[in-house]
């Protein structure tokens, strides 16, 4: 089973990465965690060092043939993401316990979701 796993954005986030020894430490501590998620072979992708701040960012909206692009930053930060993985599990239980041993990806409170992704399969 294919999963994203979503790290979601805080206001904190959105003012950009700041430098400071806890941040280290919490960026080493995730280096270990992508570590270990690959050497099991659960990691397939993923965006190591994390997403820019929604202020470096564009959207595009779709209406039929029309396309307008937004400028950056988005409202609603904890509905952002602000890193992901690809993982490969053999079920939402397996991935469940991998986020579990997650180290917090951000200062303070924050949320990673996870959601499958489709397969042709599921498709038929």
């Amino acid at each position: 089973m294919r999963v994203m796993v979503l790290v979601k954005a805080t206001e904190d986030s959105e003012k950009g990465f700041v430098p400071t020894a806890e941040t280290r430490e919490m960026m080493e501590a995730m280096g270990r965690f992508n570590d270990e998620l690959v050497k099991a072979g659960i990691m397939k992708d993923g965006d190591c060092d994390g997403l820019t701040p929604s202020s470096q960012g564009k959207g595009i909206a779709f209406d039929g043939p029309v396309r307008t692009v937004i400028d950056g930053p988005f409202p609603y930060p904890r509905e952002l993401v602000t890193g992901f993985w690809l993982w490969e599990v053999k079920d939402m239980n397996e991935a469940v316990a991998w986020v579990k041993r997650c180290p917090n990806p951000m200062p303070g409170p924050s949320e990673i979701e996870i959601r499958p992704l489709y397969e042709m399969s599921d498709l038929g």
